[in-house]
């Protein structure tokens, strides 16, 4: 979204620089070496360039956006890893208690049971 932004400023750009070097007449606009028909007024020269405009902050509006997201995801990321991060050291505390208790059953298995008395029936 970024790249397609810069395309068309760039577009843009290359198109205002052109019509201004070009354009030498009152009212003729030239593009590239060739006539633009239908522009026989001063007005008609500023509307093209209100156009120009016009796409070149289409242009600066999309690269804004695509930075935006791009900032956005990489934030959303961060905080995902850094969640993924927490989880991690979570279970980590969770399996040395369990190891632990695993131990201490173990232990307590070892030691001798004392006989327990049953009662006649």
């Amino acid at each position: 979204m970024i790249f397609l932004g810069l395309i068309v400023i760039l577009a843009a750009v290359a198109v205002a620089v052109v019509v201004v070097l070009d354009n030498s007449g009152d009212a003729q606009m030239t593009l590239f070496g060739d006539e633009i028909p239908g522009i026989t007024d001063q007005w008609h020269v500023f509307m093209a360039g209100a156009v120009v405009a016009i796409v070149f902050m289409a242009g600066v509006v999309i690269v804004a956006l695509g930075l935006k997201r791009a900032l956005g995801m990489r934030r959303e990321l961060r905080d995902l890893r850094d969640e993924h991060e927490e989880s991690l050291q979570t279970l980590e505390m969770e399996r040395r208690k369990l190891q632990q208790a695993l131990a201490q059953a173990r232990r307590g298995m070892d030691d001798p049971i004392p006989a327990q008395r049953v009662a006649p029936n």
